[in-house]
């Protein structure tokens, strides 16, 4: 979870230089931070966030749809399902429990990779193609839908134990299969992001944060998950864990098995694989270095703004039916939705986290700034707003109407 600028050395004591190479030193630097992997990094986790934010927000409404539909076969009203129910049925709620453990989780994950990568570096390779293949059949299935379902009935196919599924979903399942195997016998960075990109999207959609509560520990906790390993972690490994497991190649499963059946060629030709668990650009200064954000500084934020999208909307239609022909207040800060002041927050925290790894020239826990950037203005908002203990508790909760507002 680092914002590495994929640059070596330390901190330039400017005082010491001539005022021009001063100027020339602070020209660079405003170069680096303007560089186009930087500012592809800024559109694309932004991106990420928005498109996964909606996606979660459509599959919530496609649930309430199918709720009705429900009700109207009650009522003896054959209607067909809708087509995300098994997305639906894998969404994960976190709980107190479980926001408090995952720091934990993570941290015992995060030295395992480190202390025994090479000689599960193969199950590591594996593992993240097979769960890379679903993340990114899931970020392609609505593609796939739009362009079937002119000539599709939407009928599901059986596939025995393997469950029932459209064809829009073997379409896309198929699609995502063949990019996989290209990116395993190639290694290409740009393969590899795009499957981190299915990654974050599928994360962000499928998994839900309850209440601000559960997201503020989440995040908290985090937090201190981050600092630690890459501030830290070098006093008692002597070398930066997180920068060392995110940047350390997997050998390639095919070159393995290539070697067993004794294939000298193929051996020679499969590369090293860098697992898609961060997104990486090269520099256009020096196409040798990389940009490199991981993918929890985008999940992770993501959630609490797919969080607040979720009350956004909850509340704006709880608004409108209790409330209908009243005009919008006046007042700025009612008007400012909890989505957008996140995703502002979202930016100037990842816009900080830049130019500190440009100023100290090191690694840097992307988190320690977008945390308290998206975090603190959004409590400051809701405080405000009046609906803090709302949402710290039961943000979601059906507030029945007064009988002096019935009509």
């Amino acid at each position: 979870m680092d914002l590495w600028s994929g640059l070596d050395g330390g901190l330039v004591r400017l005082e010491e230089m001539p005022e021009e190479q001063n100027t020339e030193t602070a020209t660079i630097s405003a170069l680096t931070i303007v560089d186009s992997s930087r500012i592809s990094t800024f559109i694309i986790s932004i991106l990420l966030i928005v498109y996964g934010s909606f996606r979660s927000l459509n599959i919530e409404r496609e649930r309430e749809k199918e709720k009705d539909e429900k009700e109207k076969e009650k009522f003896g009203l054959n209607l067909p399902s809708s087509s995300n129910t098994d997305a639906e049925s894998q969404l994960q709620t976190l709980d107190t429990c479980q926001a408090m453990f995952l720091p934990v989780g993570a941290s015992i994950s995060l030295l395992i990779m480190f202390l025994f990568f090479d000689s599960l570096q193969v199950v590591f390779a594996i593992f993240t193609a097979i769960l890379a293949t679903v993340a990114f059949a899931f970020l392609l299935l609505p593609m796939c839908q739009y362009f079937v379902q002119p000539c599709s009935s939407g009928q599901k196919v059986s596939f025995g134990v393997c469950g029932r599924f459209t064809a829009a979903e073997i379409i896309s399942f198929c699609l995502s299969f063949t990019i996989v195997c290209v990116w395993i016998l190639t290694g290409h960075w740009l393969l590899m992001d795009a499957l981190g990109m299915g990654l974050c999207v599928a994360f962000i959609a499928l998994v839900r944060l309850p209440s601000l509560k559960v997201s503020t520990l989440l995040l908290v906790g985090l937090l201190v998950y981050d600092v630690f390993w890459v501030f830290f972690s070098s006093y008692i490994f002597s070398t930066n864990v997180m920068v060392k497991v995110a940047t350390r190649p997997a050998d390639n499963p095919v070159g393995l098995f290539a070697k067993k059946l004794h294939l000298t060629g193929l051996v020679r030709d499969a590369p090293k694989l860098s697992l898609p668990a961060k997104l990486v650009f090269p520099s256009s200064q020096n196409s040798s270095h990389f940009n490199m954000l991981g993918l929890g500084d985008i999940v992770m934020p993501g959630l609490l703004l797919c969080f607040v999208l979720r009350y956004d909307t909850y509340k704006k239609s709880q608004t409108c039916s209790a409330e209908t022909g009243v005009p919008p207040p006046p007042n700025y800060v009612q008007r400012l939705s909890y989505f957008h002041c996140s995703l502002i927050g979202y930016f100037l925290g990842l816009l900080t986290a830049t130019v500190s790894s440009e100023v100290f020239k090191a690694a840097q826990p992307a988190l320690l700034y977008l945390v308290p950037f998206t975090l603190l203005p959004l409590l400051t908002m809701a405080y405000l707003k009046g609906d803090l203990r709302r949402m710290w508790h039961e943000p979601f909760m059906v507030v029945p109407t007064p009988k002096h507002m019935e009509v």
